[in-house]
């Protein structure tokens, strides 16, 4: 008989939330999954992203509600309303531990991925590298010779202290969460990384008082170009790395809730089936703000294309 914490913990690692979501009528969806993450949709509108964090833990959260997230435990008692006791009823059946026969998954769990642990975080060393990497100062080989990104956007102050470089000479792109830097990404000719012990945060531009917008693309490059091309000086960007995380939509909505009042939120994603998608997911994540806040939409007018295609081809 194991006891009460045991049991619990148990229910947190041994339980595939992915599974037991997909049990409970949610569908997968692959274009907004990775490897550490899944997307998975319900009928009903409801969209998760489940992970496992560094402990073995099945973790979710929604995407809609910035309030629905935690274990296995957490998304039972949210959509059933069940009370501690009754989940432990319920989800002993599927570790077999309960008085009822074990059940099993549905078959159509044979078709959903298996995830990787995220990595141990070490924010500390993150930052300490970071501190060791030095200003870009208005020019960058890459940045420019290869993305086509002016040196006078590369030093306007809405830019400044928001590039660096190392000493292998990536461009980096600092993320950061609450608490501050919690990763970057590294770019480079044939090369993408990101920071080891790291996770996505927001990259982010400065931001100053006379700011009408947040842009909101899916990378940091694309920002630059949209800002090349649109020279709205009063915009202010942030950008999510590619899909979202965990951590992502909070971070957001916070951003989107600096703004001052009458101000917008612009969603730049990529003119394709994943842009489609994220602009979807943000515009739920976003719920709520409107109408003090306006939701508007900038993509590139040729389909397939982000803003740093249509930059070079100007």
């Amino acid at each position: 008989m194991l006891d009460r914490r045991e049991e619990l913990q148990r229910f947190k690692q041994d339980i595939d939330l992915v599974q037991y979501a997909a049990a409970a009528g949610y569908e997968l969806d692959r274009r907004a999954s990775c490897r550490s993450s899944v997307a998975l949709r319900h009928p009903n509108g409801d969209k998760i992203i489940v992970a496992r964090d560094p402990e073995g833990h099945w973790v979710y959260f929604s995407v809609r509600d910035a309030h629905d997230h935690g274990t296995i435990i957490d998304f039972v008692q949210r959509r059933r309303g069940l009370s501690l006791g009754e989940v432990r009823q319920e989800l002993r059946r599927w570790l077999g531990t309960g008085r009822s026969p074990p059940l099993s998954f549905p078959d159509a769990g044979t078709r959903l991925p298996s995830l990787c642990p995220r990595a141990a975080r070490d924010f500390e060393g993150v930052r300490d590298r970071f501190e060791a990497m030095r200003p870009i100062a208005g020019r960058h080989a890459y940045l420019e010779n290869e993305r086509s990104i002016p040196p006078d956007v590369l030093g306007h102050p809405r830019f400044a202290g928001c590039i660096r470089t190392d000493a292998r000479g990536n461009a980096v792109f600092p993320h950061r969460n609450r608490e501050g830097i919690c990763g970057y990404e590294l770019k480079n000719h044939g090369f993408t990384g990101f920071a080891p012990g790291g996770e996505k945060g927001l990259w982010l531009s400065a931001t100053m008082d006379q700011d009408t917008a947040l842009v909101i693309t899916e990378s940091a490059i694309d920002a630059l170009s949209h800002f090349a091309l649109r020279r709205a000086v009063t915009y202010r960007y942030a950008s999510i790395a590619g899909t979202l995380n965990h951590a992502q939509p909070e971070l957001l909505r916070q951003a989107a809730a600096s703004l001052p009042p009458g101000g917008a939120v612009i969603l730049a994603t990529d003119n394709d089936a994943g842009g489609d998608t994220l602009l979807a997911t943000l515009r739920g994540v976003l719920t709520g703000f409107e109408p003090t806040v306006q939701i508007l939409e900038d993509r590139p007018e040729t389909r397939g294309a982000d803003w740093n295609d249509v930059l070079r081809a100007a």
